[in-house]
C-alpha cells in the first residue's frame, strides 16, 4: 500500500513533470472508483494543473481552470493502486474492462498518467472537488507525522486517548496519525522495540519518546529515499529498505532472530520476537490471542 512517503513522492515527481501541464480529457474507466458526481471529470478539460499536494495518504492534484476557479483532483490509492506516468497516452479512448486501468488522464502535449489497481478488491478511489475538505477522509485526518505539530507531547495525548487500544492499530488509524500504514507502523515498532500488541497508554516516557523519534526517523528516511525517484521505481525502492514488514521468515538485520508474521483477514503484520515482544512469539490472530 502507498504509505506517506510514497505518496509525498508521487507528489514531488508530478510537480516536477507535469506542473503547468492542460488537461484535454479525464476517462473514468473503473466507474465504482469514482466518489463524486459534482463537479464532473470533464469540468476538469482545459484546466492547468497548478500544484500537486499531500494530505496523510491521498494524492491532490490541484487544477486552476480558465475562470480562475480552482478544482482537485484527489485520489486514494488503496490497498493496490498506483499511478503510472506515461509521456504518451494511447489517442483512442480508453474502454472499461476487467483489467488494472481505474482512471486515464491526458494532457494537450498527449502525456498523462494512468490511475490502476490490481486484484480483485477495488478500493481505489477518485475524487472531483473545488476544496479537499469536501473528502471525508481527508476531512477526518489527523496529524501529519512529519508535520510541525508533531510533537512528543502530541504523541502522548494520542496514546493516551487511545486508552487500552494496541499500538499498532492506533499508528495506522488515519484519524490519529494520517498517512502511516502496515508497513512502515511495523518499521517503527520494530525501531522503538515496542510490540505491536501493546497497549497504547501503557508506555512510559521514554518509551514515547522512543516511538515518536522512530516514526519521524523511519518516514523521513523513506521519504529521503524516494525523493527524485520516478512513480515506477518508487514500489522496489520502498520493499528494498524495509527491515522487518513483508521480511517474515528472515534474520532480524539487527539481533539475528527470525522475523515473525501475524495474518489477519486482509493483511499481515511482522516483528522481531527478540527485540520487540521479550522472546514471545505472538499468535495468528485468526486462531487465538498473544501466546503466554
Amino acid at each position: 500500500m502507498p504509505e506517506l512517503p510514497e505518496v509525498d513522492a508521487l507528489a514531488a515527481f508530478l510537480r516536477e513533470t507535469a506542473l503547468g501541464r492542460v488537461v484535454e480529457r479525464v476517462e473514468p474507466v473503473a466507474v465504482s472508483a469514482l466518489k463524486t458526481f459534482d463537479p464532473p471529470v470533464s469540468a476538469l478539460h482545459g484546466a492547468a494543473l497548478a500544484a500537486v499536494e499531500r494530505h496523510g495518504k491521498f494524492l491532490d492534484l490541484v487544477f486552476a481552470l480558465p475562470t480562475g476557479e480552482r478544482l482537485d483532483l484527489v485520489t486514494h490509492l488503496a490497498r493496490a493502486g498506483w499511478l503510472r506516468w506515461k509521456p504518451s497516452q494511447p489517442a483512442a479512448p480508453a474502454r472499461p474492462g476487467r483489467g488494472p486501468l481505474a482512471l486515464r488522464v491526458t494532457f494537450d502535449d498527449r502525456s498523462g498518467f494512468d490511475l490502476t489497481e490490481a486484484g480483485t478488491q477495488k478500493r481505489l478511489a477518485v475524487y472531483v472537488v473545488r476544496d479537499p475538505a469536501e473528502v471525508p477522509g481527508i476531512a477526518r485526518l489527523g496529524l501529519d507525522p512529519l508535520g510541525a505539530d508533531f510533537t512528543v507531547a502530541a504523541l502522548e495525548e494520542i496514546l493516551a486517548a487511545a486508552g487500552r487500544a494496541q499500538l499498532k492499530g492506533v499508528l495506522t488509524d488515519q484519524s490519529r496519525l494520517a498517512g502511516v500504514g502496515n508497513a512502515y507502523s511495523d518499521e517503527a515498532l520494530w525501531t522503538a522495540r515496542l510490540s505491536p500488541y501493546k497497549p497504547a497508554s501503557g508506555l512510559s516516557a521514554a518509551e514515547t519518546a522512543s516511538l515518536h523519534a522512530a516514526l519521524v526517523g523511519v518516514l523521513t528516511a523513506a521519504r529521503d529515499s524516494a525523493a527524485g525517484l520516478a512513480a515506477g521505481e518508487l514500489k522496489a525502492e520502498k520493499k528494498a529498505n524495509l527491515s522487518v514488514h513483508g521480511r517474515a521468515g528472515s534474520p532480524c538485520p539487527r539481533c539475528g532472530d527470525t522475523v515473525r508474521e501475524v495474518s489477519f483477514a486482509d493483511r499481515a503484520l511482522q516483528y522481531c520476537p527478540t527485540c520487540q515482544t521479550g522472546g514471545r512469539t505472538l499468535a495468528d490472530r485468526r486462531l487465538s490471542r498473544l501466546l503466554k
